[in-house]
Formats: C-alpha cells, structure tokens, sequence
C-alpha cells in the first residue's frame, strides 16, 4: 500500500501529516510506531491524520512515537491549519479546528498565498487536579513532590493534556533523558504526564526543555509552553494578559495567560512531501 504524506513542524516539533478526507488510514498507532523511526523509517515525533469534521472545518488525530493517541498537540494543530489552507481545502484565515480536546480557534496569517504563522486559541488552563489529572489535592503550585527520589516543586496545569511545570536555574544542567520518565511514569499522574523544565531568562521571557509522554525530549511542545507559561503567570515570574516569550530547543513560541483563554503564536512550516510503502 502506498501512501502520500507531508512532513511539517512547529518550532522544530516535526509530525508526518495524512490527508485522510477521501482515505482511511487503520491502525494509525502501529503506523506511527514504525514510521516515526528516525533511522528505519520517514523520522518525526508521530503521526497527524487531516480528517474531515461534521462540527469543524477539519478534525485533526495525533499519534505519538509510541503508538499512544493525544488529545491535542499545539505546534502540529497549526501544521493542520496550514495545510488545509494552502491547500485550498479551506479558504479563509479564521477556522476551527477539531481534536479530542475540542475545537480549537486558529487566526492565520499567509504571505504570498501560504500560511506562515497561526495564532491558537487554546482554550481555559485546568488547574483542577482531578481534572488534570494529578493524585493531589487542591491546586498544584510549587507543590514539593519526591519524584525518583528528589524533591521537585511542581505545578500542574492542563492544556487539554496534563503537565508538571519545574523552574530551575540552568534547563542545560538538567538529565533530562534520566528525570523525564521519572515523571511520565509517576504514579502522581493516572494518565502520565508531560514534563517542562523552565528556566526564567527576564521578564516575560521563559526557556523550556520538555519531556512529552509517549515521545521523550522533543524541540518544542505547544501545550506545554502554554502551561509553562501559566505556570510562571501563578508562580510569579511573569504577567498575566501580557506575551510571553518561551523559547525552545526548535525556536520560539509566543504565549498570553489570559482569565478566559490562553493564545499561543507560531510558525508551521511544510518540509517535504513524499509516498511511503507500508
């Protein structure tokens, strides 16, 4: 069977994206497992399927390295809106995206007929433990945990998947291939979690390191930057209704904590297309 493809990141968070509105791709976990592969297939952080939606203009499934589905991935839904734009499968600059997170707003801004930022209305920060989930009680923030046998000072926010925020003072310092299952495994988090380790540069300006569940250290992770930036809103370190620059290994997202919503910014990029036989 062969099927066409489009490789796309967000800031370096790279997935291989499948038009699935007159196909239908069976077994995507498995299929994500073995094209994900780096050196034994096409290489990315997971797969995307592109689907049609009777609530939406598009709906989008994402699958990470391991096979597990996520509820919604903020680089990769503005990869979507790209490519549904560009390819003239929607034809306007504000549009609605589905995910198993809900629909998600996106404002596009195109030059020279191809999107090349979108702005993401990502919905409230859940801080409600149960609703994270986190085995906590009460809000999660600068909780002291003993996780792998240190204590870390975690707060916990969720951006339609759940996260445990650090602040540290050198992200480089961090074993993060070490630290990062610790979390993700944690019996803390029912569902795993997804690890950030943040470091506070100036005033609204985070630099981040993230430990996604189901795919490891990865260039950048959307949702986390939203809750990282949440989490240095509640923490302290930065100003709520103000941008917030979080930077990553693979560039640089834009974050606003507001009380109704949180937007993030940034680019979505096509790298190749190509035919893969499976």
């Amino acid at each position: 069977m062969r099927l066409p493809f489009t490789k796309m990141h967000g800031c370096g968070n790279d997935y291989i994206y499948f038009n699935c509105f007159n196909s239908e791709i069976r077994s995507p976990g498995q299929l994500s497992v073995l094209l994900s592969n780096r050196h034994l297939g096409i290489g990315g952080d997971g797969i995307v399927l592109i689907l049609p939606s009777h609530r939406a203009d598009a709906k989008m499934r994402m699958f990470n390295l391991d096979g597990s589905e996520s509820g919604m991935c903020g680089n990769a839904i503005r990869c979507v809106a790209k490519y549904v734009y560009d390819n003239g499968m929607v034809k306007k600059r504000n549009l609605q995206i589905e995910t198993l997170s809900g629909i998600k707003k996106l404002y596009l801004s195109t030059k020279n007929g191809r999107v090349v930022l979108a702005k993401v209305d990502m919905g409230k920060a859940e801080l409600a433990p149960e609703k994270i989930p986190v085995k906590l009680k009460g809000n999660v923030i600068a909780r002291p945990v003993k996780i792998g046998g240190k204590e870390y000072a975690i707060t916990c926010v969720s951006m339609g998947n759940p996260h445990a925020v650090v602040f540290c003072k050198d992200i480089h310092k961090i074993d993060l291939p070490k630290i990062g299952p610790q979390f993700e495994k944690n019996a803390l988090f029912p569902e795993k979690v997804n690890a950030e380790f943040i470091e506070v540069v100036g005033k609204n300006h985070l630099r981040m390191r993230v430990w996604e569940r189901g795919s490891g250290e990865t260039q950048a992770c959307g949702t986390g930057a939203c809750a990282s930036a949440v989490a240095a809103v509640l923490n302290g370190h930065c100003d709520k209704n103000a941008d917030i620059k979080v930077r990553l290994p693979g560039g640089e997202l834009t974050v606003k904590y507001t009380d109704e919503t949180v937007y993030m910014t940034g680019n979505c990029v096509k790298v190749f297309e190509g035919m893969v036989e499976i």
